[in-house]
């Protein structure tokens, strides 16, 4: 893989340069999809209509991230500078509309009509989407070819910052809001349009696969992506598809009403603290259990560890009724939020080792696409995973109110129903458990896996 860059070396030829930092400036830039918790109910306020109305948009931005991720896998893997240019306008256009909306929405004649969240939607959930989906593709076949030898830790550190783009950005979000006064949630947007399409660009700029790269003189070269996948047992991709989706949901389930199950336990004066050290084990479980994977001869043995470690805590939790007992016991309160963390860990690993673990199976050839492909697993976990936690709260339980001191010493009523968010547990164990089957029975040990058995037997 040689190159005239590489020979003369220089920053043209740093794959920290052309990869890793580009890398970051389009992840940690999209990642703060993730923040909208922190402004969705000033935006519902802002333009006269219920929170529950506008949480549709972040749920039409992941699934429109999944799909056009699927849809536009090809236009990726055939150029990463077309991709990446369109992820930054689209990102950037759709952030700065969503302010628009949201300032349209707040004017007298317009406030609870449905146009602005009409448009809130479009910009939000489609154009955004669009953005999110060739944003995080583009640079992980780029990071895995410029990182042959330890590719789980680039693709790790790319997807830690679209996982650690959270906690960085909802301070600032936050202290945007505070400060921007009157019609702070739409002047943020447009502000923040402009400095992530300016990350982003120049994430563009640097963006480079190794020069004199060429695609591996196999026998996938030049098939289709249909083709590449069905050079294994269709059965393997399905469950590789399958475990990434039950991941994903289980994760927005538990993730989606965290901060009401904190509350639970008493400790609703950490929230915020909690929020940002559960972003933490995201973004470091992205990167951890990546780089882990390297190490492992059978790249699947990660998604085991995952579903195991979540399944043990879910059941200890379950178990002890946790959640529901947990306030003033300092062991169940320590259980709880290991569960949250471990699985914020698990869900940030389960995205890193994805593309990692594809290429193991498939090659390098259309990676991009397959890759695409699979992420469609997160469109539709998108809308699923949220979606059935709120409707197992609303179902199952009953609401109920504790008492909150507040740092001032008056105390406030907090609703919540601690019923529910364990019975949402009891979904998502099932589905874990479900999960290690796929991972036990239906993912097929690598060749590379296959071989090193073999070479151990021999010896």
């Amino acid at each position: 893989m040689g190159t005239n860059e590489t020979k003369t070396g220089g920053w043209r030829s740093n794959k920290w340069v052309r990869a890793a930092i580009p890398a970051l400036l389009l992840h940690c830039s999209i990642g703060t999809v993730y923040c909208w918790s922190i402004f969705s109910q000033e935006i519902a306020d802002y333009i006269g209509h219920t929170k529950g109305e506008t949480e549709w948009a972040f749920s039409f931005a992941i699934f429109f991230l999944g799909m056009s991720a699927a849809f536009l896998g090809n236009v990726v893997e055939k150029d990463i500078h077309k991709s990446s240019l369109i992820a930054t306008i689209c990102f950037a256009l759709g952030m700065a509309g969503t302010g628009f909306f949201i300032y349209y929405g707040g004017l007298p004649a317009n406030k609870g009509k449905f146009l602005p969240l009409l448009g809130i939607y479009l910009c939000y959930g489609f154009i955004m989407g669009i953005g999110l989906g060739t944003g995080y593709l583009s640079p992980v076949k780029t990071l895995m070819l410029w990182f042959s030898d330890r590719k789980g830790l680039a693709t790790g550190l790319a997807v830690a910052g679209f996982g650690a783009a959270k906690a960085i950005a909802s301070p600032i979000m936050q202290a945007m809001l505070d400060g921007l006064g009157d019609g702070g949630i739409y002047k943020m947007f447009v502000i923040l349009a402009g400095v992530y399409f300016v990350m982003m660009f120049v994430g563009h700029l640097l963006l480079k696969k190794p020069d004199g790269w060429h695609e591996p003189q196999t026998k996938a070269e030049g098939q289709s992506m249909f083709a590449v996948i069905k050079s294994k047992p269709i059965t393997n991709y399905i469950g590789i598809w399958l475990m990434f989706y039950i991941n994903i949901t289980c994760g927005l389930a538990l993730i989606s009403q965290e901060k009401m199950i904190v509350k639970c336990i008493g400790l609703a004066s950490f929230v915020g603290i909690i929020s940002t050290v559960s972003a933490v084990f995201n973004a470091g479980g992205r990167l951890g259990f990546s780089a882990w994977a390297d190490t492992m001869k059978d790249r699947n043995t990660i998604y085991k560890l995952i579903f195991i470690l979540s399944i043990a805590f879910t059941a200890i939790v379950l178990l002890t009724s946790g959640i529901k007992n947990g306030a003033g016991n300092a062991v169940l309160i320590f259980f709880v939020l290991a569960l949250i963390f471990i699985v914020n860990a698990g869900y940030g690993g389960g995205f890193s080792n994805v593309p990692t673990l594809l290429s193991d199976h498939y090659g390098m050839g259309n990676i991009s696409a397959i890759h695409g492909l699979t992420l469609s697993a997160w469109a539709f976990a998108g809308l699923s995973g949220n979606q059935m936690a709120a409707w197992i709260v609303k179902k199952f339980g009953a609401e109920e109110q504790i008492a909150h001191t507040l740092a001032d010493g008056t105390v406030e009523m907090i609703t919540v129903n601690p019923t529910g968010y364990q019975y949402v547990l009891y979904a998502t164990i099932a589905l874990y458990i479900l999960a290690l089957i796929i991972c036990l029975l239906m993912v097929k040990p690598t060749d590379k896996a296959l071989e090193a058995k073999k070479a151990k037997a021999a010896k």
